[in-house]
């Protein structure tokens, strides 16, 4: 069975999502003031581990899959992104917590996404702060392979297996 990973209303949900973020991550109003924790304090809810491949030149696209580690269970996702700012081509391993995840059905769906890395051969660094429409968060650190250049904003579909 063939599963498709982005249907119209996913791409609806993409397009404005990363103007909006695009928009405001080059230089709505930032003044040069570095993007403040949203989850600072909070306990997390779970963890999560992703592989995913990236390529971009101006407007990037994504896509892979992972492991939600939730109250003991494994859930397998797919992902798939799009976005603007960025250059080059990378390959990410990615591990975080998860929070404000109450129920497994509010993982699923369109993340916001702010990013900031880099990638020379296997050298890199990164972090991920991600939210979806359901409030449940993400701060993710990834390891990246590749070269690649990577500041801007993206929204990521992510789909339950």
């Amino acid at each position: 069975m063939t599963k498709r990973l982005l249907g119209r209303r996913d791409f609806g949900r993409l397009i404005p999502l990363t103007g909006l973020l695009g928009a405001s991550a080059c230089g709505g109003g930032g003044g040069g003031q570095s993007v403040v924790d949203p989850f600072a304090g909070m306990r997390p809810s779970g963890t999560v581990e992703f592989h995913e491949v990236q390529a971009a030149y101006m407007y990037g696209g994504s896509g892979g899959g992972g492991t939600l580690h939730f109250r003991g269970r494994r859930y397998p996702f797919v992902i798939a992104g799009a976005g603007i700012g960025g250059f080059g081509a990378s390959t990410v391993d990615a591990y975080g917590e998860v929070y404000e995840l109450r129920d497994v059905a509010q993982f699923a769906g369109a993340y916001a996404q702010i990013r900031a890395g880099y990638a020379v051969g296997m050298a890199s660094g990164g972090e991920l702060l991600l939210r979806n429409g359901a409030g449940v968060g993400m701060r993710v650190r990834a390891r990246r392979e590749g070269l690649m250049l990577s500041l801007g904003a993206d929204a990521m579909v992510i789909s339950m297996r």
